[in-house]
């Protein structure tokens, strides 16, 4: 009411510098121009002034001119207009305790039309009562108006839409499993590691209509690592967390869930383990040459990471490229972070080879062993070529004199391999990476049976 009253107050104010500018000030200047070129006359024109009908069809006149200024801005001001309130949320009133409706719009458009005014004092209005009324309708198709209950009756006014085709269901219930999804985990402290959350209930109930409930694969409580307000080893609760139901694609579906917000219940650990850097060669040195020693800045690393990928490291692999390498070099490596590790205490490493010249060793009688044999099944070798074989030694001398056949391993891999008679590849591994470790015998054959 304020805003219409200043902008009145400014209107009026307008015309009466308009009279004053336009048609006041022209005349007097007109009045003192002629009075000063007929001063003979002056008298005469005061006299003619001084008389009542003079001034009476002088102030006839401006009333007139003001009239006519006035009326056409009133005309203006009050010419019907129209104006489209957008996305005004819609209301529908029914039993939703006992009914499911489909088909009803969250937000309608709405066109006014009237005067300025109205149009003004509708659009500085906080609230639309927009409303579809499905009280007493029972389940099935039906179609039904979109009302407006507008506070100024002197607007008229179009929904857009303004009838719409709902259907009603009757609303029933089922009860379902509750398991926990954790969002936002990369957001979570690389040292920590959420151990395992719980809930204070294991089942929650759903409603909604029929077909909706026959779509809901699972109901999940989506705890967001965000909220976790100390981040911390220890245990902690997130209140409040919302729910929400899926189908087997992982679409939502729109049903209501009771409870529809959880407490989880969460541990937080740090497990950590500490592993040696392991240098492996890649390629080979020159010819002639060997890998006198491998020295490493750092010889190990701190990881965190979940305790069942902390449990199957052994050590901290270093690939390095010694392709025709001819002469002592230093490498600045940066070290690769493992599967399921999230922290390094190190990122990075300086390693030191130092080459001299290569020499050869043979050590007999290494021992063939299986590896990854089917259940139920035993393994034999066909001759004792196969139950053991020799395998040379590539290095510096100082450095191969001192391996035994105890710190080497040769097996043979009989993954995917059944009953019968079988040649496979003998593989040989040993403990020092600055030595080249390689079978004499290529192949073996073995009889696979039943045990």
């Amino acid at each position: 009411m304020k805003t219409i009253i200043k902008k009145t107050k400014k209107f009026f104010k307008s015309i009466w510098k308009f009279i004053d500018k336009r048609i006041v000030l022209p005349i007097t200047k007109f009045l003192l121009k002629f009075d000063n070129g007929k001063d003979s006359s002056g008298k005469q024109f005061e006299n003619l002034l001084s008389k009542k009908n003079t001034l009476l069809f002088i102030s006839l006149f401006f009333a007139l001119v003001t009239f006519i200024i006035i009326d056409q801005k009133i005309v203006t001001f009050s010419k019907n207009s129209a104006e489209v309130l957008r996305s005004l949320p819609v209301t529908a009133i029914y039993n939703e305790e006992a009914y499911v409706a489909e088909g009803l719009p969250s937000t309608v458009d709405i066109t006014l039309i009237g005067s300025k005014t109205d149009l003004f004092i509708a659009k500085q209005m906080s609230s639309y009562d927009v409303t579809v009324d499905l009280t007493g309708l029972k389940p099935g198709q039906h179609k039904v108006n979109v009302k407006y209950n507008q506070s100024l009756t002197d607007l008229e006014y179009m929904v857009n839409p303004s009838t719409i085709n709902v259907t009603i269901y009757d609303k029933v219930s089922q009860t379902k499993d509750l398991s926990v999804d954790i969002l936002n985990k990369d957001k979570l402290d690389s040292k920590l590691v959420i151990d395992s959350t719980s809930i204070d209930t294991d089942s929650v109930i759903i409603k909604g209509a029929e077909h909706q409930l026959n779509q809901v694969a699972t109901v999940k409580a989506l705890f967001d690592v965000e909220n976790i307000v100390n981040q911390e080893v220890g245990n902690q609760t997130v209140k409040d967390v919302p729910l929400k139901a899926y189908d087997k694609n992982g679409n939502v579906i729109d049903v209501e869930i009771v409870p529809s917000k959880v407490d989880v219940n969460v541990n937080i650990v740090s497990p950590s383990k500490e592993l040696p850097i392991k240098v492996i060669p890649n390629g080979n040195v020159a010819f002639g040459k060997a890998i006198s020693s491998l020295e490493t800045s750092i010889s190990k690393v701190t990881v965190y990471g979940s305790k069942d990928v902390l449990d199957k490291l052994n050590y901290l692999p270093l690939q390095i490229d010694v392709s025709d390498l001819k002469t002592d070099k230093e490498y600045k490596v940066d070290l690769s972070k493992p599967v399921g590790i999230t922290y390094m205490s190190t990122n990075s490493v300086t390693v030191s080879i130092q080459l001299g010249n290569v020499s050869e060793r043979d050590i007999s009688d290494v021992k063939v062993v299986s590896r990854n044999l089917g259940e139920g099944l035993s393994v034999s070798a066909t001759n004792a070529d196969a139950a053991s074989v020799t395998v040379n030694l590539k290095g510096v001398s100082n450095v191969i004199d001192s391996i035994t056949s105890e710190d080497i391993i040769a097996y043979i891999n009989l993954d995917g391999l059944g009953v019968g008679t079988h040649e496979v590849e003998v593989v040989v591994e040993g403990n020092d990476s600055r030595v080249q470790f390689l079978s004499k015998t290529k192949k073996v054959t073995v009889n696979i049976t039943k045990k």
